[in-house]
């Protein structure tokens, strides 16, 4: 929810924090406790801010705003329970989301929790998700799939994944940069400082002048210019230093090995944002959220990865199907009376690779 001003510019909600701080604490609160909750409330929730932020970047969202969990009256709770999230994505009506971040290999949910989530879902008729965040890897998937063990409903990382929502409904993908692509920094030797010898090893220490940078795509072809939002995709990778000397210049290849493995879009996000802030910082996903894009110089990712596939800076994209189709998707994406079976969607992905 935005404050409006006068001229009906979007403004800072502070305002709004502080006074969900007083109407819980009351306006004789002592000053330094309502400072603090006020600063808890900015940190936001890290998991649901998180998602909701990677969804808005991923290019396919339509909508994704936070639920209102206050209930009234207060016997409804024992009914019902609101999941964390609404959503609606472009292949989507709205949908129910709840948040979840958790460590062990299953997600456990009591009969009772998992009931009121899906009474509520039921009361409004939304299909219910689950988005799980499992070691900074995220899934999404229907809550149908949480089977029921000796008394609690579970699902195993592994199971999550094999119904990942995440790239049929906001676009996330796997991708593989180009070997050999890279940034590249040509060094002119200028002074030479000190020299030093030890185990027959001579290192060198020079005074040195950047005279030329540019981008190496696959291949090991130069390349002076990419698209804006092609170059930062590089910050989402461990790139490897190289290395070649002259007797004038010392030029530094950051590049993609070949043995790498494959990143997921979700993922990527954090390497982006991280890059910009000061060692040891954390991430708030809360402001990352509110501004009016969640990475200035890539507000979506799903065409700045075309771009990079044409480019020759990425070799590889995967789109993930989920194992079982859900329902509410079907009859966007299939014609009638045809499974994703049918189609070979069932559990293989959709590879799009640089030629």
């Amino acid at each position: 929810m935005f404050a409006r001003t006068d001229d009906m510019q979007p403004a800072d909600d502070g305002d709004r924090l502080i006074q969900e701080v007083l109407s819980e604490l009351g306006w004789e609160a002592d000053p330094k406790t309502i400072a603090d909750r006020v600063r808890r409330l900015d940190v936001g929730l890290p998991a649901e801010d998180e998602f909701t932020a990677i969804c808005s970047w991923l290019g396919k969202a339509r909508l994704v705003h936070k639920l209102d969990q206050h209930q009234a009256p207060l016997t409804s709770r024992d009914t019902y329970q609101v999941p964390d999230l609404l959503a609606q994505f472009e292949n989507t009506g709205p949908l129910l989301i709840e948040v979840k971040s958790k460590t062990k290999q299953t997600l456990s949910f009591t009969p009772e929790y998992l009931e009121r989530l899906t009474a509520y879902a039921t009361l409004v008729n939304m299909p219910l998700l689950i988005a799980w965040k499992h070691h900074g890897i995220w899934t999404l998937f229907e809550a149908r799939h949480l089977t029921k063990a000796r008394k609690n409903f579970n699902i195993r990382f592994g199971d999550a994944m094999k119904e990942n929502l995440l790239g049929v409904l906001a676009g996330d993908v796997a991708y593989k940069i180009a070997p050999g692509a890279g940034i590249r920094f040509r060094c002119r030797k200028q002074k030479l400082l000190a020299t030093e010898e030890h185990d027959g090893t001579v290192t060198e220490q020079w005074q040195m002048r950047i005279d030329k940078v540019g981008f190496i795509v696959a291949d090991g072809k130069g390349a002076s210019e990419l698209a804006p939002d092609v170059a930062p995709l590089f910050t989402t990778w461990d790139l490897a230093e190289r290395q070649t000397h002259s007797d004038t210049h010392i030029e530094l290849h950051f590049v993609a090995d070949d043995d790498a493995g494959m990143m997921f879009g979700h993922m990527a996000l954090t390497h982006l944002l991280n890059w910009t802030l000061p060692q040891g910082a954390a991430i708030n996903w809360r402001h990352a959220v509110r501004r009016d894009a969640v990475v200035s110089n890539m507000t979506n990712f799903g065409r700045a990865l075309e771009r990079a596939l044409d480019q020759k800076v990425v070799r590889t994209i995967l789109h993930q199907q989920p194992q079982s189709g859900p329902d509410f998707l079907l009859k966007k994406r299939f014609p009638p009376g045809q499974s994703p079976h049918q189609k070979g969607h069932a559990q293989d992905t959709a590879e799009r690779t640089s030629t």
